[in-house]
């Protein structure tokens, strides 16, 4: 089993129909893990400046959201994935749900 770790830069997120959030965060790290040729990955975030987004997830039942990440490097991947907040340690973690997508 391999991991990398990539910080990023900027996170966004898409909810919903019309909802879109920048999220601000203290540090953020993409993870991917490969193990026998299957690729996953996952968002870690500390440091949620966004309170109420927090609460918002930590409350709803469809938590599926569209995640754009910019790369320290300064390149950008999206996904679909779902939102785990982690309302009392001002945290949360994305779990992908199939690939990323350059862009």
């Amino acid at each position: 089993m391999e991991m990398e770790s990539i910080p990023l830069k900027a996170l966004e997120i898409t909810y919903g129909s019309y909802d879109f959030a920048p999220i601000s965060f203290q540090k953020a790290e993409l993870v991917i893990v490969t193990d026998y040729g299957d690729k996953l990955w996952y968002i870690e975030i500390d440091g949620v400046a966004e309170s109420e987004l927090l609460r918002s997830f930590s409350l709803r039942e469809d938590i599926e959201v569209v995640v754009t990440a910019v790369l320290a490097s300064g390149s950008s991947l999206r996904g679909k994935g779902y939102f785990h907040a982690n309302e009392p340690h001002q945290a949360a973690a994305i779990r992908g749900d199939g690939e990323l997508i350059r862009l």
